[in-house]
């Protein structure tokens, strides 16, 4: 009788402890989204301009010091976000890549899916270093990313496709889900400038294929506006004025979606930009400044190929690389240059953080000024165009930075340098997974609610000038601990 009332107690309390699980509030699932707005400076982000965006880094927490890896292009930076790594370890080294496995003679857009997909082939690896979702998949988790850029560009996102999800408005992968996106989605728009058509299509592909099926533990969206409108129209014109406005309301759908299905608490929204942008004024042509040095090889082709600003010796050379860095430092179109071992009033590679297999002999930067343009946006460079990137100019370099959610300080502002190859090694600790050791970014701790509030930075410069006196080159960095981010290069003549 004792022990049939014991078990009944027993059982009794079993239930009751059940119950009592059961009635307990379950803590909703934490996921991320990490929001590229290509070409976003910090000064487009204003209350007029860009409501929905200023009240999200008003809940939130600003980051005033943010900054783009140098080359600062689009694809460079997807490769560094997506590795947490500089061009030093992943390997992609510029919008243009020149790659003699593939083509001794070509260079190689990195926008173009094929083209990467060809190094890939050539290479074994299209980047040197382990991705974010290839992490995430050896930890049992999943990325998704959704793209409205360009199919190079989107490719970098996730192009192992580990363990999750690729939208692009030309494809999908893994191919099964095509199918799905079109019945989901609908036929996908055609390219407009402003390209709000194809970036409220990566906003549905999020909400209605990501957080309503998908459910990935980490989602990357890249919206390519301003910088297409930007580039055509220049920073601060009324069609760019529009795109901006546009995609601050793609962002505040985003919000609302996520409020309506009542995941707007559990979801960290990080808003950054791929780099800066500056007024372009045109005296840089690098290809036909190297031209004179350039000799034919047995098959009729140079034996230089420039790409961007990259300048390849197909032979080495160290004389003729010497005599282009002369004829380059008297040019006053041209910034900052880079060579391997330095060269003479030059950087040296590692000071760019651009020291791979696949580096060229010498990588330069347009000149850049702090004027400020006709619609008051300070920041020219001597590139060809209407407005772009690409240079170490601090105008180029400085891009936003904005975060708010359950693990993000509220409220708050932080001038700590950050920069784009922090973003992975912080989402991973959103994850509770310890970054690997190829991760050369760090832990943002201090926009995290339970990091430090505040911390200290130093700052660094490095002169070198070249043997006649007539050019002096400084690159200027800020530091946290051992973390060194280029602030900008400056270049004096005389």
């Amino acid at each position: 009788m004792k022990l049939g009332r014991l078990a009944a107690s027993i059982l009794l309390g079993a239930v009751l402890l059940t119950t009592t699980r059961a009635q307990q509030p379950q803590q909703p699932r934490r996921t991320q989204v990490l929001i590229v707005v290509d070409g976003l400076r910090p000064d487009y982000v204003t209350r007029d301009v860009m409501p929905r965006v200023d009240a999200l880094g008003r809940r939130g927490i600003v980051f005033t010091a943010h900054h783009s890896v140098f080359p600062t292009v689009t694809r460079v930076n997807a490769a560094s976000i997506v590795t947490g790594s500089y061009p030093e370890t992943h390997g992609l080294l510029g919008n243009e890549i020149y790659i003699p496995s593939v083509s001794r003679t070509r260079v190689l857009d990195t926008g173009e899916r094929g083209d990467l997909e060809a190094v890939e082939r050539a290479e074994g690896k299209l980047l040197t270093a382990p991705t974010l979702g290839e992490i995430l998949q050896a930890n049992g988790r999943k990325l998704a990313g959704i793209s409205s850029g360009s199919t190079g560009s989107a490719y970098l996102l996730n192009h192992t496709v580990s363990g999750g999800a690729l939208f692009h408005t030309d494809y999908t992968l893994p191919k099964a889900l095509a199918p799905k996106v079109l019945s989901v989605l609908g036929p996908p728009p055609a390219h407009e400038t402003p390209n709000d058509p194809q970036n409220e299509r990566a906003i549905d592909a999020y909400l209605k294929l990501c957080v309503d099926d998908l459910k990935p533990d980490v989602t990357i969206i890249w919206l390519n506006d301003p910088d297409g409108t930007a580039h055509a129209n220049g920073i601060g014109a009324p069609l760019t004025r529009k795109s901006l406005m546009l995609v601050d309301g793609a962002i505040g759908r985003l919000e609302d979606g996520l409020r309506a299905r009542g995941v707007l608490e559990s979801t960290n929204i990080i808003v950054t930009s791929d780099h800066g942008f500056s007024t372009e004024t045109g005296e840089l042509n690098l290809q036909k400044l190297v031209e004179p040095f350039a000799r034919k090889l047995d098959e009729g082709s140079n034996d230089i190929v420039v790409a961007e600003g990259a300048i390849y010796l197909r032979r080495p050379d160290a004389s003729r690389v010497s005599a282009i860095v002369a004829a380059l430092q008297q040019r006053p179109e041209v910034g900052a240059i880079f060579t391997r071992d330095g060269v003479d009033g030059t950087l040296s590679f590692a000071v760019a953080r651009w020291n791979h297999a696949r580096s060229g002999d010498i990588l330069v930067s347009a000149n850049w000024t702090g004027k400020a343009n006709a619609a008051g946006f300070k920041g020219t460079t001597t590139q060809e165009g209407v407005a772009g990137h690409g240079t170490s100019s601090p105008y180029d370099v400085h891009n936003a930075l904005i975060a708010a959610g359950p693990d993000f300080r509220e409220h708050a502002t932080s001038s700590l340098p950050t920069g784009n190859v922090d973003l992975a090694p912080t989402l991973l600790r959103l994850l509770g997974i310890t970054p690997p050791s190829s991760m050369t970014g760090r832990v943002i701790v201090e926009g995290l609610r339970n990091g430090p509030i505040a911390g200290s930075q130093t700052k660094g410069t490095r002169v070198v000038q070249s043997a006649e006196g007539t050019y002096t080159l400084e690159a200027h960095f800020s530091i946290v601990g051992t973390h060194r981010y280029l602030d900008y290069t400056e270049v004096t003549r005389r």
